[in-house]
């Protein structure tokens, strides 16, 4: 599907190690705070994004693929203001560049569904960065001639990212008649959405991401636990759950919306190999 000629990828954890395998070889590079082993040819040098002076930013490709998360401080990430100001002051700028922000910036929606056109309203912090960061790119994207994608990833599921350690130790979820709708995606299917969001043309500027299937967390919870041959977790009503949950957890349960994957399908061209999360 990557028709550029070079990739740089932002971090090198479980989104980005996908991307480094499923990119041509030798097609690309990724930027980690520690180097690691090739993936498929295409390696990994350590750039500590943390560092003022970033003397070590290889030159970049055609395109980057930005997924590492933002600082948790309040305001612009400085983790992410200081990656685009080297790029700018050293002759390094991609022709596009790909951001993974978060569904989350859409807050509570009442169960409804929610296209790009919604008005962002963050309610939790982690948000609140996400929608600042999209800002900060979209201002420096149209300063410096860069085409900007942004993608709005919920959940991100797949190996090693099942819930099992919880479901193994009998964690509580919510009873399913208390649940909110779900959003997901398959980590196989993000980093398609994410090759397709730097090749495509002409640029899809905002997406929504998703395997476009809402079933609860819960129900998606007890379908992991039957596949592993693990007893069904114990639900709970809402009002226990408010005093037992941790209040980040009780934080996703606080927002319910239904994400309209459309734009993924007919302008990114990517239809979700895990369309229902048991197959």
């Amino acid at each position: 599907m990557l028709t550029r000629r070079s990739v740089l990828v932002a971090g090198n954890g479980y989104v980005g190690q996908r991307l480094l395998a499923a990119l041509p070889a030798a097609s690309a590079i990724a930027v980690n705070r520690t180097a690691r082993e090739p993936i498929n040819d295409n390696p990994t040098v350590a750039v500590d994004l943390d560092d003022a002076s970033l003397n070590a930013l290889p030159v970049t490709g055609d395109a980057i693929i930005y997924t590492v998360p933002p600082a948790a401080v309040d305001g612009p990430d400085p983790r992410l203001s200081r990656f685009v100001a080297a790029l700018a002051n050293g002759d390094r700028l991609p022709q596009r560049f790909v951001y993974f922000s978060t569904s989350g910036v859409y807050g509570d929606c009442g169960g409804h569904l929610v296209d790009e056109s919604a008005t962002p309203r963050p309610a939790t912090s982690r948000a609140r960065r996400r929608l600042a960061a999209e800002r900060l790119l979209q201002s420096w994207g149209e300063e410096n001639g860069v085409e900007l994608c942004i993608l709005r990833v919920p959940g991100i599921y797949g190996p090693g990212r099942l819930g099992l350690e919880r479901l193994t130790e009998g964690e509580p979820v919510l009873m399913d008649a208390d649940a909110n709708p779900g959003n997901r995606i398959h980590v196989d299917d993000l980093v398609q959405c994410a090759l397709a969001a730097a090749a495509v043309e002409p640029v899809v500027p905002l997406c929504n991401v998703g395997d476009g299937d809402h079933r609860s967390g819960t129900w998606f919870a007890k379908a992991v636990a039957a596949e592993a041959g693990l007893p069904a977790p114990p639900e709970i009503p809402r009002h226990e759950a408010e005093r037992s949950f941790s209040q980040r957890r009780l934080s996703f349960l606080a927002e319910s919306r239904r994400l309209d994957t459309s734009r993924m399908s007919d302008e990114l061209g990517v239809l979700p190999l895990y369309a229902d999360a048991l197959d």
